[in-house]
């Protein structure tokens, strides 16, 4: 698992998240979006959306992965896999870091340990891991087991999270040799099972991807998802801190900077953030009651409704108590072009944003060193700097 710095207060990172899911957070985006339904699936969608992020100097983007409206819903809307979406932006992109959410509850974690590998390597290094763990009757039936609810939920994510990084870790990274006169092309010595029995799963492993490039993709969480013990021993990189209104956040994020307290380490916090903005001569608050006389937006985010001035304001403000935030646009194609106009570039110029940098890896931009395996330092018979992670 990952180890953290040592902090006396909070760590400054300045850091901004886009989510860039369908048309917009708002359920009924699509319905206001200058981009037509059917090519909110299509790949130009895609490749416009991440490109307009990172040209905006957004430092990441993520990719929610919620199951679907019920049938009849009159918002109900198709989307793609996260994972899938993330894998077809990195080739396109250079300093964004790509973080697909993927669920633990239903999907074994080999799988998701190497198709996040694999993200890896399509990135450059720039992936991570958005946990999800879905407590949805249709996300169980779907995939035929009982409902996952409570502390189990807790622990299966947690165990999910320890097998992960462990398939990560059962390749050394100088595995693959390519010898060609012997005709080998992997030290097989340097492969190791991990036999994890946990609980929640029985892997033997190892992986059947080789290590990734940044060795241990950074995870991210939502805060109370995770038990104290797991974030603890490090199972989170960071964690999403929600709070009922903008105000509060700044207060929930310093109850959780206090309650990870002991020791003086902890992952990074990350706040969550609706947005709606003054647009083109609407009031935000006007576009809101618009989309919610179609469909309430029932977040459990705090939302910015306002003016492009006060949320740079906000932002300053939560930035002092967070290492970043993740925004998430109503209409994305609206809220990010005032975002890219107004937003960040006030924000950079009151210095308060971490400078982007083409093919530095997630790890780089939370400030993480690249850990060695936990298996070459048991196969060598001594620590490796950074092996427990």
């Amino acid at each position: 698992m990952s180890s953290h710095p040592a902090q006396d207060g909070p760590r400054k990172h300045g850091l901004l998240l886009l989510e860039l899911d369908g048309a917009g957070s708002h359920p009924a985006a699509w319905r206001v979006s200058r981009t037509a339904p059917a090519a909110v699936l299509g790949p130009e969608h895609l490749r416009g959306a991440v490109l307009a992020a990172e040209s905006a100097g957004f430092h990441a983007a993520t990719f929610s992965d919620p199951g679907l409206q019920a049938p009849g819903h009159p918002d109900a809307a198709a989307r793609l896999n996260a994972l899938q979406r993330a894998a077809f932006a990195g080739p396109v992109t250079r300093s964004l870091a790509l973080i697909p959410e993927v669920d633990t509850a239903y999907t074994e974690p080999f799988h998701i340990s190497t198709q996040l590998a694999s993200l890896d390597y399509v990135s450059g290094g720039r992936a991570g891991w958005l946990v999800a763990a879905s407590t949805s009757a249709a996300d169980a039936a779907a995939v035929g087991r009982d409902t996952v609810r409570g502390d189990r939920l807790s622990r299966e994510a947690a165990d999910s999270i320890e097998v992960s990084r462990r398939l990560w870790d059962s390749w050394e990274d100088n595995a693959v040799i390519r010898d060609v006169p012997t005709g080998r092309y992997l030290d097989v010595d340097k492969l190791h099972y991990i036999d994890v029995e946990n609980g929640s799963y029985s892997v033997k492993g190892p992986s059947i991807i080789p290590r990734p490039p940044q060795g241990q993709l950074p995870v991210l969480a939502p805060a109370g998802l995770l038990a104290a013990e797991a974030i603890a021993a490090g199972a989170a990189d960071a964690l999403l801190v929600s709070a009922p209104t903008p105000g509060l956040l700044a207060a929930e994020l310093a109850a959780t900077r206090a309650g990870l307290a002991a020791g003086g380490n902890g992952p990074a916090l990350i706040a969550e953030l609706d947005v709606v903005l003054d647009s083109r001569g609407q009031a935000a608050a006007e576009r809101l009651a618009g989309l919610n006389g179609h469909t309430p937006w029932q977040s459990p985010r705090a939302q910015f409704i306002g003016s492009a001035a006060g949320l740079t304001d906000l932002l300053t403000e939560v930035l002092a108590w967070a290492e970043g935030v993740r925004l998430h646009p109503a209409v994305l194609d609206t809220d990010l072009e005032e975002l890219t106009r107004l937003v960040l570039p006030e924000l950079r110029r009151r210095g308060v944003l971490a400078p982007t940098s083409p093919d530095a890896t997630f790890r780089d931009q939370l400030g993480l060193a690249r850990p060695a395996s936990r298996y070459a330092a048991i196969s060598s018979g001594t620590t490796a700097p950074g092996a427990e992670n």
